[in-house]
C-alpha cells in the first residue's frame, strides 16, 4: 500500500468544529485561518448548548475522506475523547497537540489530517501558535512513510503480526 502525504502549505481546506466548550476558540482559529489564505467549513456548534463531539468528528471524517478538505481541526474540552472518535474513521489521523513538541511529532512523523486542541487545556492564542505551526508542518516521510503504510495496512484489517 502506497501513502501519500496530506498538503502543506497555503489555500489548504480545513473543515473544523468544536463541541459547546470550544466555540469561542474556533471563531478565533476560523478567522485567523482565512487571514492566511485558507478556506474553511465550519461545521459548528456554533451556541452553549451541550452538544456530542463524535458527531462533529464525524463530519470533519466524512469531508476529509470525501476529498471536500484536506485538513480538519477538531475542539473539544479536553480533546481526549475527541482524538479517540476522530481515529475510529477510516484515513483519520488525529492528534492532540497541547505544544510545540507534540505538533512536530503529529505533522513530521505522523502526518496527522486532523488537529485535536482542548479549549480548557488551552487559551487562544496557545491555540492560535500551534494551528500555525501545524498547518505549515511537513510530513518528514522516510521511515514514518514505512509506518504509516503499515497504520493504513491495520486500518483495512491486515495483520501486521
Amino acid at each position: 500500500m502506497t501513502y501519500s502525504p496530506t498538503p502543506t502549505g497555503k489555500n489548504l481546506r480545513v473543515a473544523i468544529a468544536s463541541d459547546h466548550n470550544g466555540v469561542k476558540m474556533k471563531a478565533a482559529l476560523v478567522a485567523l485561518l482565512e487571514s492566511e489564505g485558507h478556506i474553511t467549513d465550519d461545521l459548528g456548534s456554533h451556541g452553549t448548548e451541550v452538544v456530542d463531539y463524535p458527531i462533529l468528528c464525524a463530519k470533519i471524517g466524512k469531508k476529509i475522506a470525501n476529498k471536500d478538505a484536506d485538513r480538519g481541526i477538531m475542539i473539544g474540552g479536553s480533546g481526549m475523547g475527541e482524538t479517540i472518535a476522530c481515529n475510529k474513521l477510516p484515513g483519520i489521523r488525529a492528534g492532540l497537540c497541547g505544544d510545540m513538541f507534540q505538533v512536530g511529532i503529529s505533522r513530521g512523523n505522523n502526518d496527522s489530517n486532523v488537529l485535536v486542541l482542548g479549549a480548557k487545556v488551552l487559551s487562544d492564542e496557545q491555540a492560535k501558535g500551534l494551528a500555525l505551526a501545524w498547518m505549515t508542518t511537513d510530513f518528514n516521510g522516510g521511515v514514518h512513510q514505512q509506518r504509516l503504510e503499515q497504520i493504513a495496512r491495520l486500518e483495512a484489517g491486515e495483520d501486521l503480526a
